[in-house]
């Protein structure tokens, strides 16, 4: 008797610690449920925190209806939840996960609580319980299923560039018009099953911090050509992956800028009689690892039975310390004829320039002789940052061609002495398209320095910023213009590169452009004259902010398609428990927002929806020319902004770069002081949670979709990228459920029905069927897969390479990887 006391008196004692656990989470829901109510919000968390405080004081006090009352607690919510969000799994996951797992709770308390049948209605309830989750779960599952292939034109494009990719991926997008589709079709759906590593080669180049290397290498000949995340150029071997040679330009670290990221490089091949030699200014190692052949291989630029000529086919590169580097494509040694020595430094004429601020990341781009550049210049630092001045160089003797300085077009080259271009104007610091028949290259801008705030813009820098400006090769000067946001001040520089094609129409196919958004839009320009092909919409916007007659009374939006998804409200707010939930739900009342383009504001946060990751960002999109699709892989996430008053900032010490108090690392934005305006800016990148660490919006956070270009209809479209390394407080849940990730990267379209991807935090390489847009093949990779894959052949075999370097503002572990996949080798 007094043992089975004793054990009762225990089994007492847990149920009364149950109902004090379910007293103490009722207490914030009480709370913040009345705050939330006092902000307009919804009343279901102080109904439910009230609930939970008296069903949790009725179980310490071993009261039957304390259960009951839960009960009814967790029936209203459920009936909530479903008329709030129907079956949309991910949402209901903080509305209903932890309440049901504290109804298992008061069902394994029923024994204690209702004595001799007790054990029979726990089993009973748990039962019922059980089932009834299952029922759900499965009701769940079928109700977000990936969107069904929606029936499409079909329409063929032609290849817009003339060009087709194959045995080789010659250029940063696959050929110079940038669709990124191969030609291939060894690789298939039936068969991806069973690709294999085929050979993986290290860099040796591993950032301690920043790292990010991005890179998409190229293919030529029978070598494959990259770049380090410092800048390293490397060439290998192409069918065992074996370096050939490697050239280091040395870059100090000091140049690092937000990321030590080197996205590719440029192949040309000229006939030349120019004597390339080594050059003072960097380190070249050569080596004689070659793979045995059944003939001589070709060297690019050496024609068969003839010795080659240094310097006729050249990589050229743009450092992250503002130089464009041209090597010899078969030594790697430095192209003599090119500059000083191989070197040409772009930030001539630029003024004083702080190690880090100017810097070039992404491939250049050649057109009709002619080296294009753009560059990075470090965001949110001073109003008064270096030029984003665009200048074309010679491919040959890297003499500088031409120089536009938009706001002074007067200046055709150098600056006059004792002047410097005009500082502070918008740069371009993604890869810009090149298209030699026309004789254009199409620029996606920047914006201005100092990004959140336009009061002291000049008519110029408003005219040209966030817009794909086209220019003239031969002479420098803007052809026209396509602006796709007016005074941004939401850090919607254009970041992917435009891709070529032909639009087809009832009255045939015109040469058009296609331009992706990080606003989410998607253009179609005719790129002759930048005349939209596509209907685009000026629409009235929000007003207000801190420079109300600054801000544009409409903004375009294309009405072709956009990836954007409709405005959040609160009920889109998530996390991990309702709590979570409450507290997202309270900072999306206590902020601005009035949907896309909600104006700045410094009195509370505002939220700018999609943040400035996108959309679409520097990966692009890949287009399949024979059925007429875009491959889109975006982001879906709102960054939670807050203009801050300079004497705030400066009593919050934020320091811009080059001042020694300054501090590095931290996502960008997130404290940036804009010297040289009235207001610092803090950005709170996809809005995550102080607590958990996890995303204010519900997911998913990212997704890939396929779109008809001749009726700009959604073909599919689904979440991308798996939970498999994402969960609180920075725990990888290991989960392979398809959340949806933000993602940073491209894709790779092969004519054997495949897409090719990695770009999602979740670290993996996958094959999507394109028909359906279903998984078929992936594969763990190393580190972060943040780049784009190439596809290219060699002597009959297939191969797929990706570069897997991590990046540190996604949170994807660092590495120096290449790898290159491939169908098991017959026999």
């Amino acid at each position: 008797m007094a043992e089975a006391t004793r054990k009762s008196s225990a089994a007492a004692w847990l149920v009364r610690g149950f109902g004090i656990l379910v007293l103490l989470l009722g207490v914030p829901l009480l709370v913040g449920g009345g705050w939330l109510i006092g902000l307009g919000g919804s009343a279901y968390y102080l109904l439910a925190g009230a609930g939970l405080v008296v069903s949790g004081w009725l179980l310490f006090r071993l009261r039957p209806m304390g259960a009951w009352i839960y009960t009814g607690v967790f029936i209203a919510t459920f009936a909530w939840a479903l008329w709030e969000v129907g079956l949309n799994g991910w949402a209901l996951v903080p509305r209903l996960v932890a309440p049901t797992v504290i109804l298992f709770g008061v069902v394994l308390c029923l024994p204690v609580l209702l004595a001799r049948r007790g054990w029979q209605m726990a089993g009973l309830g748990a039962a019922v319980l059980t089932f009834g989750v299952a029922a759900f779960g499965v009701a769940v599952a079928q109700a977000n299923r990936p969107m069904s292939p929606a029936a499409t034109s079909g329409l063929p494009l032609t290849n817009a560039d003339g060009e087709t990719t194959g045995a080789d991926w010659p250029a940063y997008g696959g050929t110079h018009g940038a669709q990124r589709f191969s030609g291939l079709t060894q690789i298939t759906r039936a068969n991806v099953s069973q690709l294999e590593r085929a050979w993986t080669f290290r860099t040796g180049d591993l950032p301690e911090e920043k790292w990010g290397a991005e890179t998409t290498p190229l293919k030529v000949g029978d070598t494959v050509y990259l770049c380090s995340a410092r800048n390293i150029l490397i060439a290998l071997d192409a069918r065992t992956g074996r370096q050939r040679w490697r050239y280091d330009p040395e870059v100090s670290d000091d140049w690092i800028p937000y990321t030590a990221a080197c996205r590719g490089v440029a192949y040309h091949e000229t006939p030349t009689t120019g004597q390339g030699q080594p050059a003072a200014g960097g380190v070249v190692r050569t080596t004689a690892e070659t793979a045995t052949t059944t003939g001589p291989a070709r060297t690019p630029g050496q024609s068969a039975g003839t010795e080659a000529t240094p310097c006729a086919a050249r990589i050229i590169e743009g450092t992250l310390d503002g130089r464009l580097i041209a090597v010899d494509a078969a030594t790697g040694r430095p192209c003599a004829d090119f500059g000083d020595n191989g070197s040409v430094d772009i930030k001539t004429g630029m003024g004083g320039v702080i190690p880090g601020m100017v810097s070039m990341t992404s491939a250049p781009t050649i057109v009709r002789g002619v080296i294009v550049t753009g560059h990075q210049v470090l965001d949110g630092q001073y109003r008064s940052a270096p030029s984003g001045v665009i200048k074309g160089f010679d491919v040959i003797t890297g003499e500088l061609r031409w120089a536009w300085d938009m706001t002074r077009p007067d200046i055709t080259a150098l600056p006059p002495e004792g002047q410097t271009y005009t500082r502070g104007t918008p740069n371009m610091w993604t890869t810009a398209t090149g298209d030699d028949e026309l004789g254009l290259v199409y620029l996606p801008m920047g914006n201005s320095a100092a990004d959140y705030y336009s009061g002291d813009r000049a008519d110029l820098e408003n005219a040209y910023s966030t817009a794909l400006v086209a220019l003239d090769v031969a002479t420098g000067r803007p052809a026209w213009s396509f602006q796709t946001v007016h005074k941004d001040v939401w850090d919607y520089d254009l970041g992917s590169q435009a891709s070529l094609i032909d639009y087809p129409s009832a009255q045939g196919s015109t040469p058009a452009v296609l331009l992706p958004s990080k606003q989410g839009d998607i253009y179609i320009l005719d790129r002759r004259t930048g005349r939209p092909l596509t209907p685009v919409q000026e629409r009235p916007v929000p007003q207000g902010g801190v420079e109300p007659s600054e801000r544009s009374r409409t903004q375009p939006f294309s009405l072709f398609h956009t990836l954007a998804k409709p405005r959040l409200r609160e009920r889109d707010m998530w996390g991990m428990s309702p709590i979570d939930q409450m507290i997202c739900r309270i900072g999306f009342r206590q902020a601005a927002y009035d949907g896309p383009y909600t104006p700045p504001t410094s009195d509370r946060r505002w939220i700018q929806y999609p943040g400035y990751n996108g959309g679409s960002d520097w990966g692009g999109v890949a287009i399949e020319p024979r059925k007429g699709w875009i491959i889109a892989n975006y982001n879906d996430m709102p960054n939670f902004n807050r203009l801050v008053p300079r004497a705030e900032a400066d009593r919050k010490k934020w320091f811009p770069h080059g001042d020694p108090r300054a501090v590095s690392g931290g996502a960008e934005g997130a404290g940036d002081p804009q010297v040289g305006v009235p207001y610092a800016i803090d950005v709170n990148a996809g809005w995550r949670m102080a607590t958990t660490g996890m995303l204010c919006k519900q997911p998913p956070y990212g997704g890939i979709r396929a779109i008809d270009i001749r009726s700009g209809r959604t073909v599919w479209d689904r979440p991308f990228g798996t939970a498999r390394k994402n969960g609180p407080f920075g725990i990888p849940s290991m989960l392979p459920v398809d959340i949806g990730t933000p993602n940073n990267g491209g894709a790779a379209v092969s004519a054997g029905g495949l897409i090719f991807i990695a770009a999602a935090t979740d670290d993996l390489i996958r094959a999507i069927d394109i028909e359906t847009g279903e998984t078929v093949w992936q594969d763990v990779l190393p580190a972060g897969g943040q780049a784009n894959p190439i596809l290219y052949e060699q002597d009959g075999r297939q191969y797929l390479v990706i570069m897997a370097g991590g990046h540190h503002f996604m949170e994807t572990p660092r590495g120096d990887y290449v790898i290159a996949y491939a169908l098991p080798e017959a026999g």
